[in-house]
């Protein structure tokens, strides 16, 4: 049994923001971890600025965000951020 992860007003925010920028961008293209990777630094920069706020929110982002399955489109994959946003365990 695993511990439900309690999230952050911050990481919430931040599972948004990323869910927001897959879906609007090529949303039916493949995910791929590397972009996974990638956004959450770009996301948490974007609210925190290059600060050691960002880095550690994006850190808890990371935390936050699933595997990507093999497949998974990127809308696919932001519509399971929002889903953990509300605090459904996908």
């Amino acid at each position: 049994m695993t511990t439900p992860l309690v999230l952050s007003d911050d990481t919430r925010t931040l599972l948004g923001h990323l869910a927001d920028k897959l879906a609007s961008l090529r949303p039916d293209a493949v995910m791929l971890d590397a972009i996974r990777l990638a956004q959450a630094l770009v996301v948490a920069e974007q609210l925190h600025g290059p600060t050691e706020a960002a880095f550690a929110a994006e850190q808890d982002l990371l935390a936050a965000t699933p595997p990507v399955r093999r497949d998974q489109t990127r809308g696919e994959y932001a519509t399971a951020l929002r889903l953990i946003a509300q605090g459904v365990t996908v």
